[in-house]
């Protein structure tokens, strides 16, 4: 039982809920990026530096943030838990995500050209020619994702960490946000650095993907949309992605596509304004019971 982690993560839904997000200039994961930025213009082969990036710095992210979690909790184990509070609020969003997702989607109803510039901070595909249905798809598709991605698996390794002890939940949290975040700077198939940290990443997000499927079945009692995103889930490359993104697709019966690239529940429409806002909201929902959730085990 370690009622010290349990109160960290309820004091993490508290500041997401109260305060949404860090200063961008004051972000530790803003500043993560930096590290990496400044990385990769060590004059060493892409695929060694690639790898090095991949591996090494999560894992010095991870022992400093286990460094100091030990210390401060060393002065007051209050101090340590308010700390950790910190780092899960640092590593985890849910209000920004969904606030974004509901601004591309109040705008697609009058405002395309509003819609399209909101897009690219919440999913990374162009914009220009999206219809109405497809913005409103691709909110609801990359606030599925970005509930695995930037919720759900950062909890799971600080829920993983807390069996052993408070200072190793918070390196495991800070750990699976570093390897994250090298794959979304990094891990894309133009780029020669991007091969570990995507495959890394690929690995770390399989059973955070999953719990969301389950969540999102979960908050919307809907246990047999896990049957029907089966037959969807592996369309896109993504080994993971598809499985939260299929799985809202199958709940609230819209097709979600990408250009191009994929389509799940084809034979269905794409998603209207109060399906793509019915979608947020599981999200939301899911997100809240992901908390708590982990609150519990971490407790018990």
């Amino acid at each position: 039982m370690d009622p010290v982690g349990a109160v960290s993560v309820l004091a993490a839904l508290g500041l997401d809920l109260a305060a949404g997000e860090w200063p961008a200039r004051y972000h530790p994961v803003v500043a993560y990026g930096r590290v990496i930025e400044h990385s990769r213009r060590v004059p060493v082969s892409p695929g060694v530096l690639g790898v090095a990036i991949a591996v090494i710095l999560p894992i010095g992210a991870g022992g400093i943030a286990y460094g100091i979690t030990e210390w401060v909790s060393g002065l007051d184990p209050i101090l340590g838990a308010g700390f950790a509070a910190l780092a899960l609020f640092s590593t985890t969003s849910l209000r920004m995500l969904v606030d974004e997702a509901q601004s591309v989607i109040i705008a697609s109803e009058g405002d395309l050209e509003l819609a399209r510039r909101i897009l690219p901070a919440l999913a990374g595909r162009d914009p220009d020619t999206l219809t109405s249905g497809e913005l409103r798809s691709a909110a609801v598709e990359s606030a599925a994702e970005n509930l695995a991605d930037g919720l759900v698996s950062p909890l799971v390794g600080f829920a993983i960490g807390a069996t052993v002890s408070l200072p190793l939940a918070v390196a495991g949290t800070v750990w699976v946000k570093a390897v994250n975040t090298g794959d979304s700077m990094l891990g894309y198939e133009s780029n020669p650095l991007g091969w570990g940290s995507a495959r890394l990443d690929d690995a770390v997000q399989w059973l955070p993907a999953r719990l969301t499927a389950g969540l999102l079945a979960a908050v919307s009692v809907r246990p047999g949309a896990l049957r029907r995103a089966r037959a969807w889930a592996r369309v896109p490359r993504s080994p993971n992605a598809g499985w939260p993104m299929a799985t809202l697709a199958a709940i609230i019966d819209v097709q979600l596509r990408k250009p191009h690239a994929y389509r799940l529940n084809p034979d269905a429409a794409l998603p209207s304004t109060p399906d793509a806002g019915r979608g947020i909201d599981l999200v939301n929902r899911g997100g809240l019971l992901a908390y708590l959730a982990t609150g519990g085990i971490v407790w018990v």
